[in-house]
């Protein structure tokens, strides 16, 4: 197909239904929890996408109480299903709250970044953070899980999901550990910086 051809199929790819897939893979803090889901952050990208006329689809496979091997199980299904161009990671937190071994952890995000990246979908990886009162050892481990993930594969990194969030007053829910909806637009935006490039 020659250059005109080509460019007469960009062209036509709105017309043709082209859309690009975005697979959310998270816990409680990516699946609105205590919170309607069309107030949640994924709802809120979605519009915010299709509003600067991006034909974008989210499918939000994130569950409440997620570990990082119950997302491993239940991922192969969802790449073969949804084959998604882009996968968002938010998972771990759970794995840090239960004590499960990091190295765990890190064993299977990376096979989630691995077949991602092998079903041809760009990686996004959202950083979390464990509470102070696990002690400065344990949260330094846990932490550095996300650093060597996104220093050995090629993915888009966001160190810390929560940073605009966690430590300011009024954003969380009474719990202490789940945004609240005055905090998802800035959730939204947090991720919207990572992601806007790729769709474009």
């Amino acid at each position: 197909m020659g250059r005109i051809g080509l460019f007469l199929l960009w062209m036509l790819l709105p017309q043709l239904g082209w859309t690009a897939t975005v697979l959310v893979m998270g816990d409680s803090l990516s699946a609105a929890y205590g919170i309607p889901a069309d107030r949640g952050w994924v709802a809120l990208l979605e519009e915010r996408l299709q509003k600067e006329h991006k034909d974008v689809r989210f499918v939000n496979a994130s569950i409440s109480g997620e570990t990082s091997a119950g997302g491993l199980h239940r991922f192969p299904p969802l790449l073969k299903t949804h084959q998604p161009d882009i996968v968002i990671l938010e998972l771990g937190g759970n794995d840090g709250l239960r004590g499960i071994p990091p190295q765990q952890m890190e064993r299977n995000l990376a096979n989630m970044i691995e077949a991602s990246r092998s079903a041809g979908a760009e990686v996004i990886l959202l950083g979390i953070k464990m509470p102070t009162n696990y002690g400065p050892r344990f949260a330094a481990m846990f932490e550095d899980v996300y650093q060597r993930l996104a220093d050995r594969h090629p993915v888009t990194f966001v160190p810390f999901f929560l940073q605009d969030v966690a430590l300011k007053d009024g954003l969380m829910q009474a719990d202490g550990i789940h945004p609240n909806v005055e905090a998802q637009p800035l959730l939204a935006q947090e991720v919207w910086h990572a992601l806007n490039g790729m769709i474009d």
